[in-house]
């Protein structure tokens, strides 16, 4: 089943289990997503949707780190309970080792030596971790490996 059934099917059951808060976030994602369909008149994939879902997932722990520093535990609960409801659809997290074995490789591939060329490195790592690993970690990574 692709992503977007996948969460379609998630928001009735929601539905039917009266469950308002896990539908609200669900209709937050969908209501991105629609409107992802709507300005660039485009019929989703699966790589799409996590890309979204990537984004909501940011602007969430944006907002944690907002509301803890503001003392407001409720809204914190909130964005919390959103960020599990989102990275439920996400896919499987790579482990530390595998994200450095597919920069170590990236980095021979594209024959970068310098921090300056890290735009190459990072353009062919960025499909092959979308998703499954955050960019500012593998961004890290990279720049640590050319600056040796």
């Amino acid at each position: 089943m692709n992503l977007k059934l996948r969460i379609n099917e998630d928001m009735k059951n929601a539905m039917r289990a009266k469950d308002s808060a896990r539908l609200g976030a669900i209709r937050l994602l969908l209501a991105a997503m629609k409107q992802k369909e709507v300005d660039e008149r485009i019929e989703l994939d699966d790589a799409a949707v996590v890309a979204i879902i990537e984004k909501m997932l940011k602007q969430r722990k944006d907002s944690i780190t907002q509301y803890e520093a503001a003392k407001r535990d409720d809204l914190v609960a909130a964005e919390k309970f959103e960020v599990d409801v989102l990275s439920a659809y996400m896919p499987q997290a790579l482990s530390a080792a595998e994200v450095e074995a597919i920069v170590v490789k990236a980095v021979a591939d594209s024959g970068a030596k310098a921090p300056s060329e890290m735009g190459k490195v990072i353009a062919l790592v960025k499909p092959l971790v979308a998703g499954r690993a955050d960019m500012g970690e593998v961004s890290k990574l990279v720049k640590a490996k050319l600056s040796n």
